[in-house]
């Protein structure tokens, strides 16, 4: 039986220092015999402001969150389940969220872009959280064959739809 890790991190504005820190943790999972590690929703950057995903957000395919995921799964020889990485989405002031899993050679095989979108008024507050206003959602589920067993992709809100799991 195999290992998994699940990172838990607090992320900051500084994708430079977030990939340091994930790098350290995942460095301790794989050291520890973790061979599938999965990181957290917006590991590389939790913004102070929703449209700071926008100013970093990288082309598919390519850009230093993207690099440091291969060399990182390839490095370690594990497979990575990378949160959400924001991508260039079709609308210019949008991402995508997208959960990219990279094998132990460092290889993409997978992308998962969220469908989901957390956009929520709080009853009895001026509270709001639209998602949508930056991330341009997703509209397809997506299953993975790997050593471990066919997985299942999905970020943070899509739990709350049963359906979508159903898809699968």
């Amino acid at each position: 039986m195999s290992k998994c890790a699940a990172i838990q991190m607090a992320s900051s504005p500084s994708v430079g220092s977030n990939l340091l820190e994930a790098g350290k943790l995942i460095a301790e999972a794989a050291k520890a015999g973790a061979k599938l590690i999965a990181l957290p929703e917006n590991f590389a950057l939790m913004g102070e402001h929703e449209l700071d995903k926008v100013k970093v957000r990288e082309p598919n395919g390519e850009g230093p969150i993207q690099t440091f995921l291969s060399d990182t799964a390839k490095k370690y020889a594990v497979w990575l389940v990378a949160g959400s990485v924001p991508l260039v989405a079709n609308a210019d002031n949008k991402v995508r969220a997208a959960c990219l899993i990279y094998n132990d050679k460092g290889e993409r095989v997978g992308r998962y872009d969220k469908v989901h979108l957390f956009d929520v008024s709080v009853p009895d507050t001026n509270e709001e959280y639209r998602e949508s206003d930056s991330i341009e959602s997703g509209d397809q589920p997506i299953v993975i064959d790997t050593p471990f067993g066919r997985l299942g992709i999905a970020i943070c809100y899509d739990l709350r739809f049963p359906e979508f799991f159903r898809k699968m």
